[in-house]
């Protein structure tokens, strides 16, 4: 005999629990289900940040907030003027976790551990009295009458609505396919780039701001980005990186991930100007040493590594420096080349462009177009975003949305 309920959620992660509470809350007669493939519910939000749960982020309006989706930017303008920051925060406030907001905009709680956020939830099925049921892998997806029904290895459910929230999952996506459903094709997002280049080898753990520019064959810059740049031990890193690994996962993946970049270590000034500033400091500096002497407020490590890459020994000092190294320096400072030869990922934090095409949802409820009844949540769609805790404010909104919808 099937288990039956009047709502059944795939995937307990982020999406999936704040469906199922906002839902129990909205109308406690429910009977309702959250199937967990493993053995752990929460696991993203566990990793995310660190271990510390990057919540949110301190963007207050919704055109903005929609600014940070390279997929998804059309669409969550209606939702989030329905649910978005300010209500995120009210909602972990209300349930006792208040949440702080870090130099960059990023939201965690004050408690900085994913735990908390893991523990609240969990707590809140609890007393809405929402089942959650763990090793649940769903095998397949079946609508007969007005009832979904599904089969997972080891039970069989029936529910009269059915919540897709299990993330990207290219299993569950073939099933949404079998249900008529256009899954765009995944490819990585959010990922950091390989470089080997004697110019950072022996600086991993140096970060500092930095404008970074993709160029295609013909050195034509085809995406841009600017902000804090890490130096890996792999390569380069960080928010300036990430964000064009992000607005560039459909770009960059037919290049096998071997690009070049440009790098402006001064962001806005160009190596013209430049220039000009370093034919002063031959005047100003005429008897110091250039290696030692960092300008531009670089950090002194990134400064001694360009120094050296524009052919300037360690025993030039300003007055000897030549109008060829002060054109040599200027470019290295403005304009250096860096040749991107694959990519890294966290497997704890990834995320993936791709899902369920757009078109085919309703994002007033988040409901198929395809199929009344079946909803969607969180990443199973084709939206993602930059870091910052963005993803997981699509998660809250899309969740919330649903849950007002099947609550009815």
């Amino acid at each position: 005999m099937p288990i039956n309920c009047d709502i059944l959620i795939t995937g307990g992660g982020a999406a999936g629990f704040f469906t199922a509470i906002n839902a129990a809350e909205n109308n406690p007669k429910l009977k309702i289900i959250i199937l967990e493939r493993g053995k752990e519910v929460l696991t993203k939000v566990k990793v995310s940040g660190g271990g510390r749960c990057n919540v949110t982020h301190a963007e207050f309006l919704p055109k903005e907030l929609t600014q940070n989706y390279p997929r998804g930017e059309k669409e969550l303008l209606g939702p989030f003027h329905s649910f978005m920051t300010g209500d995120t925060i009210e909602w972990f406030s209300k349930r006792g976790i208040e949440l702080k907001i870090e130099e960059d905009g990023r939201m965690f709680p004050i408690t900085d551990s994913s735990q908390t956020i893991i523990d609240c939830f969990v707590s809140e099925t609890e007393r809405l009295g929402v089942d959650v049921l763990k090793s649940q892998s769903v095998k397949t997806i079946k609508k007969e009458d007005e009832f979904w029904k599904i089969k997972t290895a080891s039970e069989e459910f029936s529910a009269e609505k059915l919540v897709i929230a299990t993330g990207s999952n290219p299993k569950i996506w073939k099933l949404l396919e079998g249900l008529e459903h256009t899954i765009i094709p995944p490819v990585p997002s959010l990922f950091t780039f390989n470089i080997d280049d004697k110019r950072i080898k022996d600086l991993p753990g140096l970060s500092t701001e930095a404008s970074v520019k993709v160029l295609n064959e013909n050195r034509k810059t085809i995406l841009e980005s600017e902000g804090p740049l890490l130096i890996t031990h792999w390569g380069m890193s960080g928010p300036a990186i990430l964000k064009l690994s992000a607005w560039g996962a459909r770009l960059l993946e037919p290049t096998k991930y071997h690009f070049n970049i440009q790098v402006n270590w001064l962001l806005d000034f160009s190596s013209s100007e430049i220039i000009e500033q370093l034919k002063n400091l031959k005047i100003e500096l005429a008897k110091k040493l250039v290696i030692k002497n960092a300008q531009f407020d670089l950090p002194k490590r990134l400064w001694r590594s360009l120094v050296e890459a524009s052919n300037i020994s360690e025993t030039t000092t300003w007055a000897d420096i030549s109008k060829e190294q002060i054109v040599a320096l200027a470019s290295q400072l403005t304009e250096g080349i860096f040749d991107v030869h694959g990519k890294s990922t966290f497997k704890e934090e990834f995320v993936t462009a791709g899902g369920v095409k757009l078109k085919e949802v309703d994002f007033k409820t988040f409901e198929s177009k395809k199929h009344k009844t079946l909803y969607f949540a969180g990443e199973v769609l084709n939206i993602d975003a930059i870091t910052g805790g963005f993803n997981f404010q699509n998660a809250w909104t899309g969740g919330y949305l649903v849950a007002q919808s099947i609550a009815k």
